[in-house]
């Protein structure tokens, strides 16, 4: 990790108020880490852009475990894809819905793949794909 340098910015006064605001709401001791959030945020989502990039996140799966053979079909994509999944959770709403969390890692792309094609799978009534950074280059 490098030195810290300091660097000054100049903001309108009605935006630095509304940062200031922001920076409260959540919590940031200073304004220097919501800044630093900011830019990690930026790069991370840069990270996304690359097909070959090794990223992590979540896919949120909620469906109706009634239908016949969605189970099944969730099943077998998902073990075309054990290169890519960490790990699953599964966890019953109610007597109808089940939702299923699985962690992944790698690819952007593999990642993208898994991703759609249990989104789409029939039966599937909400799908989330959440991206977020290895770490490895994030400072």
């Amino acid at each position: 990790m490098g030195g810290t340098i300091r660097f000054g910015i100049s903001l309108d006064s009605e935006l630095l108020e509304k940062f200031d605001r922001l920076c409260e709401e959540r919590s940031y001791p200073a304004r220097s880490e919501a800044i630093r959030d900011l830019i990690r945020n930026e790069l991370v989502q840069k990270e996304w852009q690359d097909q070959n990039q090794e990223v992590t996140g979540t896919l949120t799966l909620v469906y109706d475990h009634h239908l016949s053979d969605l189970a099944q079909k969730m099943i077998e994509i998902q073990h075309s894809a054990l290169e890519v999944i960490i790990s699953t959770l599964h966890v019953h709403i109610d007597h109808k819905n089940c939702m299923e969390v699985l962690v992944l890692k790698g690819a952007v792309r593999d990642i993208n793949d898994i991703s759609q094609r249990l989104t789409s799978t029939r039966g599937i009534k909400h799908g989330k794909l959440s991206l977020s950074t290895t770490g490895k280059d994030l400072i």
